[in-house]
């Protein structure tokens, strides 16, 4: 019996383990879902509230993308149209490029604005010469965060001129800028000259599955413990019967001890009474 005990312990074991994971990644979803509200409500107060100035010099090092992302910012500045460059992107309008060009303030710092999309039949700046003012511009958009590194699957190649990110570092180091804001600027819906690019497409969504994740990570819990119970209920039962089954197979086998027995050697009784039939 020592033997068959230990395996049930260690399942039993397991199964409690089980149910405490379970239960505590069900937990942690109900504080991802907590914390996915608040970033929401935060980012849809930034979007839209009324435009301010970007972060000064002396506060790059502490922007970031909880305490500054998608905030409604204007700059002035002009375009360094030579300098743009083209980022692979999808978009409502359909496969093709974002248009990122440098705008230089009159402080001599610069900031990267996604002036909005291209099709692929319009990438080459010469055909929307129309589309590029010139002098002194106002911009309003989102402040967004770098995007180093690339894409999903792609690195960007800046010697081949192909970019799937918007890794402003990167972008600015290829084209020799210098002091580089840490982020760009997303342009809004204002319509540029000759139509394109097309600004204002920016996207804004955050998936919230995290009630999904959490009932369904506490209800395999729940099945799990239901049945451990079940489990540690049925062997309580069985352990209160063996005693009486254990007599009764002892009972079983004397009874055929002796048939056994009587049938080999009758004894003196027995064999009057069979002689007297």
């Amino acid at each position: 019996m020592k033997r068959s005990a230990r395996p049930s312990l260690a399942l039993l074991t397991l199964g409690m383990l089980g149910v405490v994971l379970l239960s505590a990644l069900g937990i942690w979803q109900i504080e991802r879902r907590t914390w996915k509200l608040a970033l929401i409500e935060r980012v849809e107060q930034r979007m839209h509230a009324a435009p301010v100035a970007p972060p000064p010099p002396s506060s790059w090092p502490a922007v970031t993308a909880a305490g500054d992302e998608y905030r409604r910012v204007t700059v002035l500045g002009t375009f360094l149209h030579a300098d743009e460059t083209l980022v692979q992107a999808v978009t409502a309008e359909g496969p093709g490029f974002w248009v990122l060009t440098p705008l230089q303030l009159a402080d001599g710092t610069t900031v990267l604005v996604n002036r909005g999309f291209v099709p692929p039949d319009r990438r080459d700046p010469a055909t929307r010469r129309d589309g590029e003012p010139q002098g002194e511009v106002r911009v309003t958009g989102l402040l967004r965060m770098s995007e180093p590194k690339g894409g999903f699957l792609r690195s960007n190649d800046p010697v081949a001129g192909r970019w799937y990110s918007r890794d402003v570092a990167a972008i600015a180091a290829t084209h020799g800028l210098s002091q580089v804001a840490p982020f760009f600027v997303d342009a809004d819906a204002t319509p540029n000259p000759g139509g394109i690019p097309v600004g204002g497409l920016t996207i804004v969504r955050f998936p919230n599955n995290h009630l999904i994740y959490a009932l369904t990570w506490l209800a395999l819990a729940l099945m799990l413990a239901g049945a451990l119970l079940r489990i540690i209920s049925g062997r309580g039962r069985a352990g209160a019967s063996e005693p009486r089954w254990g007599s009764r197979r002892a009972a079983v086998r004397r009874l055929i001890g002796a048939a056994r027995k009587l049938s080999r050697d009758p004894g003196p009784d027995a064999r009057a009474h069979i002689g007297s039939a």
